[in-house]
């Protein structure tokens, strides 16, 4: 049997360990040996606990990298701020890695937005696979792409930057003797990228290629869907309370009479809550997705991926508060497909009132969502982790 290392190095939430979660599972089930490394052993401790599966910390910039512009015009300036501006600081995260891999001695690592982790096993000549959404799984041999393609193209920006990567990210490789890279997407993509999204969903708008794989669904919530009562729409909203626009929409779906299931992480942690009304429950916990999804008619969130894939599998429109390019990005696709609405996509003052009015009177945008729905019927998360699984043991036979 084989070993498999899932590693997770960048971003925030419990996405990636979910995703890492539902790998590891029928890998273990077919008798291999699975071990996890990961950025955060915090929060993801109670979506683990019960696996008994080795977890290790994964080796993170914990610094502040200065000079850097404030937007993020692409992934080379998001990776250039975590420890890939200098090359001898990379260094240093590069040997962290290449520690656990050679204590671990895994036949393949796995990489979920863990680059270093790619680095690492190509430094040491082990296959790596990347998985994830197409935020983290750039096209490859192409340039890497801007992420704010609503301003003006900077190209020699772009250039300068995805330069000053492969340099980094390159004289580590010579100092142990690897092949070098020749495009920034590598450091992402690995020897063997599965890309887990859908064309509608693909951040960076590919059309071609493949194969797509479909989003990776993490295992439903227990907490359940409690709606106040009353005779108003029902609408589902997972919101940040420290995100100004929270308020304000919430505000307009009780103008509305609309009847809310909210769930805050910080108001299930304590904080008081941004809006006070008998129209709105705030759950105390993470809500079973499948019961909240069959019982709205709207959903209001973030744009995060996971979250927008099953809202439009269950036919329900959005709308939408991005607050980072990667979900900016997304919500611009759900607003191309018809299916909702990218508030922050419009200009101030914005007449919240009137987007929530719109998604819930004009069928269009329920036509949009139930269309991707009837388009992607027939997708199954289980069975889509056996078709990972089946692709892993691929790579290692």
């Amino acid at each position: 049997m084989a070993h498999f290392t899932l590693c997770w190095e960048l971003g925030g939430g419990l996405g990636h360990a979910g995703r890492l979660k539902s790998i590891a599972l029928p890998l273990r089930a077919r008798g291999h040996r699975v071990s996890f490394v990961l950025r955060d052993l915090v929060l993801t401790r109670r979506l683990l606990l019960g696996l008994d599966i080795p977890t290790l910390q994964a080796p993170v910039w914990l610094h502040r990298t200065a000079g850097l512009p404030p937007d993020q015009a692409s992934l080379a300036e998001i990776l250039l701020a975590c420890g890939y501006l200098d090359a001898d600081a990379l260094a240093g995260l590069c040997e962290g890695w290449r520690a656990l891999f050679q204590q671990g001695r895994p036949d393949l690592v796995i990489a979920d937005y863990a680059p270093t982790a790619l680095l690492a096993a190509r430094s040491l000549g082990l296959p790596g696979a990347a998985v994830g959404p197409g935020f983290t799984m750039p096209p490859a041999g192409e340039p890497l792409p801007p992420l704010r393609g609503w301003e003006a193209p900077q190209p020699e920006r772009l250039r300068a930057t995805e330069a000053r990567l492969l340099d980094s990210a390159n004289t580590v490789l010579a100092a142990h003797g690897a092949a070098p890279l020749a495009r920034g997407a590598e450091l992402l993509l690995g020897d063997h990228p599965l890309l887990c999204t859908w064309p509608e969903l693909d951040h960076f708008g590919r059309s071609g290629g493949g194969p797509w794989l479909g989003p990776n669904l993490p295992q439903p919530a227990a907490g359940p869907a409690q709606w106040p009562s009353g005779e108003g729409r029902r609408v589902f909203a997972y919101l940040r309370r420290g995100v100004p626009e929270s308020a304000e929409v919430l505000g307009a779906l009780v103008r509305r009479g609309c009847r809310v299931l909210c769930y805050m992480p910080d108001v299930a942690g304590g904080a008081p809550v941004p809006v006070d009304s008998p129209l709105i429950h705030y759950a105390s916990a993470p809500v079973g997705l499948p019961a909240a999804l069959t019982g709205c008619e709207l959903v209001v969130s973030h744009a995060g991926e996971a979250l927008v894939a099953q809202a439009l599998l269950a036919g329900r429109p959005l709308l939408m508060l991005p607050h980072a390019a990667e979900s900016f990005l997304m919500a611009r696709r759900v607003a191309q497909l018809g299916a909702g609405i990218n508030a922050m996509g419009l200009p101030r003052p914005r007449d919240w009132d009137a987007m929530v009015a719109a998604l819930l009177e004009r069928p269009a945008y329920s036509e949009a969502a139930a269309a991707f729905a009837h388009r992607h019927a027939d997708f199954d998360p289980a069975r889509q982790a056996e078709v990972l699984a089946d692709r892993f043991e691929g790579m290692v036979s």
